[in-house]
């Protein structure tokens, strides 16, 4: 009693059927005396809240205010919330009117899965389309698609010395040109890397202000101008960091803005070459949208920050350490790196565990149009979702179950959303007909 328990997103990785689970436990803590905070964005636990407190308008800079707080009736009615436009359906993802037909002529097939409490199952994975496979949780999505799919065709293809999950054959692999998996790990190890590093749109950038004649009569090269390369621009104090880490062994680092170039990561020499009255330093500070303006005329670097835009990262400061991204974060910046490179011909097969981890409806929504966009250009997307509007989006499902553990590892349903949402034994199904 008198507690107060704070939970940031306790419904990532649950199927619907587990959430109410999770829901039940919180307000049990409730009702026995104790105060519960809820970090969330999944909309039915939401509607279990005694209070919500919105925060927004927009993400990153556009953020920061509330915006609308009190009961869920009173956010439904609140014209200024977001979060209230999707809980009432004034706002909602559509399912598709038309969807791509799943051709089993074109397909990977796994026989004989039986890694963990896999039973020997045999799966048809269509070709040219948006997969989704649910199940509930612990079902074995993962090691179906991570530890035996993935592994095997990344064998195949790239002849990698790792150990697939246990399976019988697989056939239909040479359909594909090349798999990714667009997981949410980090991008990068170094405090160096960031999102501009990642898309490839740094080396551009660099060579934009080496080609100044400031940078000319300096006898700066673009190499000059990397966070990595020692005897450049770059901070010599911090090496490019702008922060100093001091480590205290037994407690957590402390990090303190470096003295010498005020976090700005350059040296004063460096700073004073301007590409149109910004320095190098400018440019890492800026956010995604800004840098759209500023470099609008270079299609190339427009191209790559117009889709990271798109995918609701407009917000995020080009040269933000990789270490301090979430997730999400991360896996939506591999997403951007593989939407900008895609061309006609090839056919990849992209794999994405959970992509809506850390997302609101509204991100969700701008999440869709890229998968689909993959889909468009011929590719086929394979993900392993819990949340109803991705899995009433696809166009092909494939259902573990029935539960999870010793008693999953089974097909329990496949084929449309609509097909799925009539099976009777399927959880997911139960869940979808409502949305459908």
């Amino acid at each position: 009693m008198g507690m107060l328990y704070i939970m940031d997103e306790p419904s990532i990785g649950l199927h619907p059927r587990d959430s109410i689970k999770v829901i039940d436990i919180m307000k049990m803590l409730r009702d026995i005396g104790n105060t519960v905070i809820v970090v969330e964005h999944d909309l039915e636990t939401m509607r279990h809240a005694d209070f919500l407190v919105e925060i927004g308008p927009g993400p990153g800079i556009h953020g920061g205010s509330i915006i609308s707080t009190g009961t869920v009736p009173q956010i439904i009615k609140d014209k200024k919330s977001m979060t209230g436009a999707y809980m009432s359906g004034r706002r909602k993802i559509v399912v598709p009117k038309r969807r791509r037909s799943a051709d089993l002529d074109k397909c990977i097939t796994i026989g004989g899965a039986c890694e963990n409490n896999l039973k020997h199952i045999t799966v048809e994975i269509p070709l040219g389309v948006f997969v989704c496979v649910t199940g509930v949780s612990g079902s074995g999505k993962s090691t179906l698609i991570h530890d035996t799919l993935y592994k095997q065709i990344d064998v195949n293809k790239r002849q990698t010395r790792i150990m697939p999950g246990k399976h019988e054959y697989m056939l239909g692999s040479e359909g594909i040109n090349n798999v990714v998996n667009i997981d949410q790990s980090a991008i990068g190890r170094s405090s160096k890397s960031n999102p501009a590093t990642y898309v490839g749109i740094y080396d551009h950038i660099r060579k934009l202000f080496a080609a100044t004649s400031d940078a000319v009569d300096k006898g700066y090269t673009a190499i000059d101008f990397s966070l990595t390369h020692a005897n450049g621009t770059r901070c010599e104090h911090c090496t490019g960091d702008g922060v100093i880490v001091t480590s205290l062994q037994f407690m957590a680092d402390i990090e303190t803005t470096c003295p010498v170039c005020k976090g700005a990561r350059f040296s004063e020499e460096g700073l004073e070459v301007k590409w149109n009255g910004k320095s190098i330093g400018d440019v890492l500070n800026m956010t995604v949208e800004e840098a759209c303006d500023f470099f609008g005329e270079i299609k190339l670097l427009k191209h790559k920050l117009n889709i990271m835009g798109e995918l609701g990262l407009g917000y995020m400061t080009l040269g933000q350490s990789s270490t301090t991204l979430s997730g999400g974060e991360a896996q939506r910046v591999k997403l951007a790196y593989e939407l900008a490179k895609i061309k006609r011909g090839n056919h990849n097969l992209y794999i994405l565990d959970e992509p809506t981890t850390g997302l609101h409806v509204a991100d969700i929504e701008k999440l869709l149009v890229s998968i689909n966009k993959l889909v468009d250009e011929g590719h086929t997307v394979l993900v392993i979702e819990h949340n109803l509007d991705v899995i009433k989006s696809s166009d092909y499902i494939i259902d573990l179950g029935p539960d999870g553990g010793d008693q999953g590892g089974e097909i329990v349903a496949f084929g449309t959303p609509e097909e799925v949402a009539q099976n009777k034994n399927s959880f997911t199904g139960k869940y979808l007909a409502k949305e459908l």
